[in-house]
């Protein structure tokens, strides 16, 4: 595809890039999905596009509650190596981006207008830190603006990005539900969390349980479920191999992390100082050994061994 003057231009800047569908930094899941996109503008690290994901959305308007529980799943899945993906929107996207951020983990912000906006204004800081620790995506050109019929096109690629999404609140005519239909669609894992009866943003999480969607009351509810298929993700891309539980004791960066860990919890943070490990690879081991029922996760997002 040709490039514009305008995007090379551009392209000159740090960290941003032009991925085309054919090259080996596309991500792979979002070749699966009806209609990809050609190419996506990217701001950040490329590697982000290519972890197990977990799609955080729901409302723009959400209760305190949903709020809470947006940024609390997104910080205790994000401890437990899944990227966050979600839209940048106020209410639970911002809420999802913030806590994958304070959890140290990466987070991807998809953008449905071009990637040299920011729209809504008010998180302009928070996708300045997205950028730097995780990344920002479009597939639309440069000076797009925000069109309402963007917003529908961009949750595709969401859900498509992701093994999984989980609508936090929803009401019953939320746009959440679209990326929900999309996932089900691009045969993704639906999860949803159930709320008050007298509560209108639950509404739209209640019937998309009806519909089958999995019903969730923690993150350790998505990391059981999608334990398996973030297992075959892993060992059918260039990500490092899945070790076999017996092999551990031959991998010596497994090994760093097993002995940093101990009985009593530790947070992702101190293993990362104690191992000299990057927070990516601690973050990513972690996720495998609590799959491997090697370690537990605690509350306040701490691990702890479960055997010698």
């Amino acid at each position: 595809m040709n490039t514009t003057n305008a995007e090379l231009e551009w392209l000159e800047k740090d960290g941003h890039h032009i991925v085309e569908s054919g090259s080996d930094d596309f991500p792979a899941l979002l070749l699966q999905i009806p209609n990809p996109p050609e190419r996506l503008f990217v701001v950040g690290n490329l590697d982000a596009l290519h972890l197990p994901s977990l799609a955080i959305v729901g409302s723009r308007n959400p209760t305190r509650g949903g709020e809470q529980n947006a940024y609390e799943f997104a910080k205790h899945l994000g401890g437990s190596g899944f990227c966050i993906v979600s839209g940048l929107a106020e209410g639970i996207d911002a809420a999802a981006h913030r806590g994958a951020l304070d959890g140290k983990a990466m987070t991807v912000a998809f953008l449905g207008h071009g990637i040299d906006r920011i729209y809504p204004a008010v998180n302009a800081d928070l996708a300045g830190t997205i950028a730097q620790q995780g990344a920002l995506c479009s597939e639309f050109p440069l000076g797009t603006p925000p069109r309402r019929e963007n917003f529908p096109q961009r949750n595709r690629l969401i859900s498509g990005l992701c093994i999984g999404t989980l609508v936090v609140e929803a009401a019953k005519r939320s746009g959440s539900l679209i990326s929900a239909r999309l996932a089900a669609e691009q045969g993704r894992e639906i999860f949803a969390i159930p709320g008050s009866i007298h509560n209108p943003m639950s509404r739209g999480c209640h019937q998309l349980i009806r519909q089958g969607a999995k019903l969730v009351e923690s993150a350790a509810d998505i990391v059981s479920e999608l334990g398996p298929l973030v297992q075959h993700l892993l060992q059918t891309t260039d990500a490092k191999a899945t070790p076999p539980t017996d092999q551990f004791d031959n991998d010596h960066d497994y090994q760093l992390l097993l002995n940093a860990l101990g009985f009593d919890p530790i947070s992702p943070d101190e293993l990362v100082e104690i191992s000299g490990l990057t927070i990516d690879q601690v973050s990513s081991m972690l996720l495998i050994l609590e799959l491997e029922e090697k370690i537990e996760a605690q509350n306040g997002g701490r691990y702890s061994r479960l055997q010698e």
